[in-house]
């Protein structure tokens, strides 16, 4: 039987690529990091690493606390 590599690209973190730059006073580009619930989306769908994760949280909460954002759709 022929063998099937089910294996995906690795996405990569674009932040570490340069090619993204996050900032809570954005929110059009936060809006990639958030899904229409309004929740942070998982770094295994977004390709981001664990530190630019954990920091666009951070600016995701930011902005929902100075009301750049909402906490729900």
């Amino acid at each position: 039987m022929a063998e099937f590599n089910n294996r995906r690209k690795k996405k990569i973190c674009m932040m570490c690529a340069g090619k993204a730059k996050i900032d809570y006073k954005e929110p059009e580009t936060l809006k990639r990091y958030v899904n229409e619930k309004g929740k942070i989306v998982p770094r295994r769908v977004t390709g981001n690493c664990s530190f630019h994760q954990r920091y666009t949280a951070t600016q995701v909460k930011r902005a929902r606390a100075i009301a750049l954002m909402p906490y729900t759709k």
